[in-house]
C-alpha cells in the first residue's frame, strides 16, 4: 500500500474483555468512528485494516470495537498503536478548511515580513483551534486561528501570515 496515510487517532488503552479499545481522537470528523467505517491500525510500522463494529463515548473518549476482535487479547498489543486512514478516506474541505498535517510545518510570518517560526502543533481547547508556533528562541507562541489573526494561509508553500493582536508577541 503506497497511499500516503493519516492519523485520526491513538489507542491509549483496552476497556473491558469485550475488545473495545479507548481511542484518543485527533479528528474533528464524527463519521470517521461510525460502525463499518474502516480504519488502519499501525503496529510494528505496519497498517493493519479493521473495520469498525460498534462505537460508545465514554469520559470523553470513545471506545472503538472491531469486526472479529471480540476479546481483549486480540486488541491488547494495539495499545499506543496510531490510528490512520488513508488518502481516499480524506473528506473534502470547505474554503478556508484544512487537515491539520497541511498546517503542522508551516512558517510564520507577520505581515511585515517577520519569520515567527513554524507551526509545530495544534491544540482544540475550544470554540477555536490554537496554533503553537516553534520560535528560533523563547517561548512558544500561541497562535488563535481566527480571521482577525490569520489573514494568508498559503498550504503549497507552507507559509501562513498573521496580524498578531495586542500581547501576543510580547
Amino acid at each position: 500500500m503506497n497511499s500516503r496515510m493519516f492519523n485520526v487517532g491513538k489507542i491509549v488503552n483496552t476497556h473491558g474483555i469485550r475488545g473495545e479499545v479507548k481511542v484518543l481522537r485527533i479528528s474533528d470528523f464524527e463519521e470517521r468512528f461510525a460502525p463499518g467505517e474502516k480504519l488502519f491500525v499501525i503496529k510494528d510500522e505496519q497498517p493493519i485494516e479493521l473495520k469498525i463494529a460498534a462505537r460508545r463515548m465514554h469520559k470523553g473518549f470513545d471506545l472503538l470495537q472491531f469486526e472479529g476482535y471480540a476479546n481483549i487479547n486480540d486488541v491488547e498489543s494495539f495499545k499506543g498503536c496510531k490510528l490512520k486512514i488513508n488518502e481516499a478516506q480524506l473528506t473534502e474541505l470547505d474554503q478556508d478548511e484544512y487537515y491539520y498535517h497541511e498546517i503542522i510545518g508551516c512558517e510564520v510570518f507577520t505581515a511585515e515580513g517577520r519569520n515567527l517560526g513554524k507551526i509545530k502543533e495544534i491544540l482544540s481547547p475550544g470554540a477555536n483551534d490554537v496554533w503553537v508556533v516553534k520560535q528560533q528562541a523563547g517561548k512558544d507562541l500561541l497562535i488563535p486561528y481566527i480571521d482577525d489573526v490569520v489573514t494568508d494561509v498559503d498550504i503549497v508553500n507552507k507559509k501562513i501570515v498573521i496580524e498578531p493582536m495586542e500581547g501576543l508577541l510580547d
